[in-house]
């Protein structure tokens, strides 16, 4: 007699009538996974599945990619360019002459009448970096606006700006197969399962192999909290507290890399300084976490041969955002654990190519990490770009999260909004709409029509998306994969290097600045301007790219002469042959004073408010929130709360509750739930209308990052619960 699973069926996947495979990589998070689309007799895609031989996935994907195909199909596609006259009116048709032409004729009108800078330009995370390099090629070298950045602000600002403080540079020096040599990791408010499932894969598979010692530090009892070691429950946006107190026990204990410090860093005598006052006893009473605890992570971290850190928005969204950064590369060094297998400090990154927009955008300087501030870098782009250096300003303008304050103000009288959606994503919606209805003028470049920022444009531009477009992208841990056109966009809608292209041709009429129309001829003009810098790509082309199912830069084209293969993921940034970026090749050591200006609970508002993201769902839903299989696992905000506060609230599990902070209110739906303390509750960021109702728009100085993770709310309960329900429903937006 068979029992248990022998009785059972095999499992059937249903034949979808796939006749092609074509390739790709997935367009959602940074892992940057490669995968193939299926595509049926009509060659409609029909299927997806990763790739077997790709070493980043294995042949494994989310459930954001396993559905990734449906996206084409989905609801809210834009297929005609639209016009108007005033935000409020019915759009009507346009073709797209018109409405390229009154996109160029509106920057100049509005650069002429209020100043070069007071038209700006936002992009994205999820455009291909040729477009994103096309895009920094029209904006600084014929628009000249100086108030350009993208919405990676407001998710990789503050891992940027941390590297660049320590390093000298931007760029993560690891890799995911770090996991499999580090004996201890840590991870600041990271919670790869939900974040980046396929990056916890590796790490898993890695852990069950070698049993290293996993610590999480993250005031919320999150799903890799619950496989870790060691949980540190932290007190919301006093990480620096917590990393300063472990460098003070390295310190008193003799357990630093005094050798590796000698030759490597400067600055460990005003570290050391800075690091005695917070002593663990100290430190606790801010941090929350006891001063035995810390010791036992600053011994397990500085003893280990090898060390890892991996962090995301947990570090990043706050107003210590880049201190933390650099806190974490400070334990980094004083320990040794920068460029050797297993010990690295490593940045995951948020979206599909943010690695590509702070590589090649020009949004933060110029391209392939060279500053506007640095003239021999303005007459080097200059040259190549045949144009006048002096066109170029002088240093970095506004950033995003700074253009919006300014607009609020009246100093930006126009906005060329690309592939981003500010209404649903930035923080204190309500300034940042009252900031939109000033506009003179707006265009929005997106695939989807019905975004909420749409509401405020006079022009729309309807773009292909993903892999109805050819290009590459990078991923966390500095991979370069491609992307290849599936299936065209629908209607008359145009990949955005064709309508960048287009909007060039308005502005440089004498075609002085040349712009290749293919992807591939633009990505060899990029190699030709990487030669010799940290992210040398001369030794690449799109072709070699697909066959070794991306590469990691460096791969020059000396290596490539030499026969050299191309490095598939074991290639780590400041190895002992790599100096770091200063002018003197040392890393430095800063002191972190620690500054508390985080909104903290209250008598009125006495309730932390955490938010972050679901494994379902991707940012503000506009993609995940039209596909049924994402959609159906959580289709309406709902709040993570202690049984304690909901029992002293009297609410049940699943009654709507009502948040109430200084700038706003939001409905969810009430989940009790022991993952989260009695004075915190935990809300999905993917709402529109919901989360960014209520965050706080604090921001990092350094990175200009906000601070969405340390907010302060009330909850109250609601009576009539129907009318909560219907107004939960209208926040799904779909």
């Amino acid at each position: 007699m068979l029992f248990g699973r022998k009785r059972k069926n095999p499992i059937q996947i249903a034949d979808k009538g796939v006749v092609e495979w074509k390739y790709a990589t997935c367009g959602y998070c940074s892992t940057g996974c490669s995968i193939e689309v299926g595509l049926n007799g009509e060659g409609r895609p029909v299927a997806s599945r990763g790739v077997a031989d790709a070493d980043v996935n294995r042949g494994k994907l989310c459930l954001k990619g396993i559905f990734e195909h449906e996206l084409f199909s989905s609801a809210g596609r834009g297929t005609q360019p639209l016009m108007r006259e005033r935000w409020h009116e019915e759009w009507r048709p346009a073709d797209w002459d018109t409405a390229l032409d009154k996109l160029h004729d509106e920057i100049v009108r509005v650069q002429a009448r209020h100043g070069r800078d007071s038209f700006a330009v936002i992009s994205t995370g999820q455009l291909l970096t040729e477009e994103f390099y096309t895009l920094g090629k029209l904006t600084r070298g014929l628009i000249g606006t100086n108030n350009y950045d993208g919405n990676t602000t407001l998710c990789m600002s503050s891992a940027v700006s941390g590297y660049k403080r320590s390093f000298g540079s931007d760029g993560p020096p690891g890799c995911y197969e770090d996991f499999e040599h580090t004996d201890c990791l840590i991870a600041w408010g990271s919670n790869l399962p939900e974040q980046h499932p396929i990056i916890y894969w590796r790490m898993k598979e890695a852990q069950e192999r070698r049993n290293f010692t996993l610590i999480v530090v993250d005031p919320r009892v999150t799903m890799l909290a619950q496989n870790a070691h060691m949980h540190l429950p932290i007190t919301p946006g006093t990480d620096v507290v917590l990393m300063n107190a472990m460098m003070h026990v390295i310190f008193a204990e003799g357990l630093e890399d005094k050798r590796y410090i000698e030759a490597n860093t400067d600055g460990v005598e005003a570290l050391r300084a800075e690091v005695a006052k917070y002593d663990p006893v100290t430190a606790s009473k801010i941090c929350g976490i006891d001063e035995d605890s810390i010791r036992v992570v600053a011994r397990a971290f500085a003893k280990a041969p090898a060390a890892m850190q991996i962090w995301t928005m947990g570090i990043n969204q706050s107003t210590h955002g880049s201190d933390g950064v650099v806190g974490i590369n400070n334990l980094a060094l004083i320990t040794g654990n920068v460029g050797k297998p297993g010990g690295t400090s490593l940045s995951i990154t948020g979206q599909c190519n943010a690695m590509g927009t702070r590589e090649w955008s020009s949004c933060s300087g110029l391209p392939n990490h060279r500053y506007l501030e640095n003239a021999r870098d303005r007459e080097e782009i200059a040259r190549f770009w045949n144009m006048d250096p002096e066109f170029f300003p002088k240093q970095r303008g506004m950033f995003q999260t700074d253009i919006y304050q300014a607009m609020e103000a009246g100093q930006i009288k126009g906005l060329w909004l690309i592939a981003t959606n500010p209404l649903s994503s930035l923080p204190n919606t309500a300034r940042i709409r009252r900031a939109m209805e000033q506009l003179e003028f707006c265009c929005v470049q997106d695939c989807y029509q019905d975004t909420e920022s749409a509401q405020y444009a006079h022009v729309y531009l309807p773009a292909g998306t993903w892999a109805e477009k050819e290009g590459v992208m990078t991923n966390t841990e500095r991979r370069i994969n491609l992307v290849k056109p599936l299936t065209p966009p629908p209607g008359v809608a145009k990949p955005d290097l064709w309508i960048f292209n287009r909007v060039a041709e308005r502005f440089n009429r004498d075609a002085r600045v040349k712009f290749p129309e293919k992807a591939a001829d633009v990505f060899l003009e990029m190699g030709e301007l990487s030669r010799g810098r940290l992210a040398d790509i001369s030794g690449m082309n799109h072709d070699l790219i697909e066959k070794n199912r991306g590469i990691q830069w460096p791969y020059t084209a000396a290596q490539r002469e030499r026969g050299e293969a191309p490095p598939q993921g074991g290639k780590r940034l400041y190895t002992a042959d790599r100096e770091f970026r200063y002018s003197d090749g040392r890393a430095k050591l800063i002191p972190l004073p620690f500054i508390d200006n985080n909104e903290v609970p209250d008598k009125e508002f006495p309730v932390w408010l955490n938010t972050g993201r679901l494994i379902e769902h991707w940012h503000g839903r506009t993609k995940t929130g039209k596909i049924g299989n994402n959609n159906k696992f959580s289709p309406i905000p709902f709040i993570e709360i202690n049984p304690d506060l909901a029992d002293e609230l009297g609410v049940q599990r699943g009654e709507y509750v009502r948040m109430v902070s200084r700038r706003g209110d939001a409905v969810a739906m009430a989940q009790p739930t022991q993952r989260v303390p009695k004075n915190m509750v935990f809300l999905p960021f993917h709402f529109f209308d919901c989360a960014n109702r209520l965050t706080l728009g604090l921001l990092d100085p350094h990175s200009r990052q906000p601070a969405y993770k340390q907010s302060a709310i009330r909850i109250e309960k609601i009576a009539d619960q129907i009318a909560a329900a219907k107004l939960s429903m209208e926040m799904r937006r779909f």
